[in-house]
């Protein structure tokens, strides 16, 4: 499958298309015999989907730190770290449900707030924490910066299973992620400022931004 139309597909709404399309056919293993939601285990998954859920699970959980950080010095200024916080911890603990679904290792094994097992994300957070105190403005736009990385990284995980129950909470988070982009946009734009893409093209963004039949997550 060719990643950039799939892409723009998905910010523009089709996730849930795509997602119906799978639970009608139902997934598949790679024999193309039906695959039992009963009977999931991790021997069910590929080493990638396996790989992207352990990485999903701690991904969800560094936007949910960094946000409860940046809440902590910015609280004052504005909601929107606090709110998203919530909708993060929501999002990590869905994660968490597929993981004890498949049988998969937690890779969050300490929930204490900027520790985590894998080391790009370790460094990630520490990074963006350190950027994210510098200034109130700083802190939005790193807010931005995690849920485009996060829209990026779902639906190159989506694009690597086949599995109904994964590809629909990966859509869920999809969702999610661009509802708290366009809420940090929105705060960013009250401050006179104007919103630059970071990680996704300036046409998906704009995609996102002006999508509104969103459901607020």
């Amino acid at each position: 499958m060719n990643t950039k139309p799939f892409i723009t597909a998905a910010l523009i709404g089709s996730m849930f298309a795509t997602s119906a399309a799978f639970a009608a056919g139902g997934p598949r293993n790679s024999d193309g015999g039906d695959r039992s939601t009963e009977t999931a285990n991790s021997e069910d998954l590929t080493t990638i989907e396996v790989s992207d859920l352990q990485f999903m699970r701690e991904e969800e959980k560094l936007a949910r730190d960094v946000y409860l950080t940046m809440d902590q010095h910015w609280g004052d200024r504005t909601q929107v770290f606090a709110r998203i916080a919530l909708s993060e911890e929501s999002h990590t603990s869905s994660v968490d449900y597929l993981l004890t679904k498949f049988g998969v290792e937690d890779p969050v094994v300490n929930d204490t707030i900027g520790v985590f097992t894998n080391e790009e994300l370790q460094n990630l957070y520490n990074e963006l924490v350190a950027k994210g105190k510098n200034s109130f403005i700083d802190g939005l736009f790193v807010g931005g910066l995690i849920e485009e990385k996060d829209m990026r990284d779902i639906l190159a995980a989506i694009n690597q299973t086949d599995e109904r129950a994964i590809i629909l909470a990966y859509s869920n988070l999809l969702d999610g992620s661009k509802s708290h982009l366009k809420a940090f946009v929105s705060v960013i734009e009250a401050q006179g400022l104007t919103y630059e893409p970071q990680v996704l093209d300036a046409e998906e963004v704009e995609l996102i931004l002006n999508d509104e039949s969103q459901v607020e997550d």
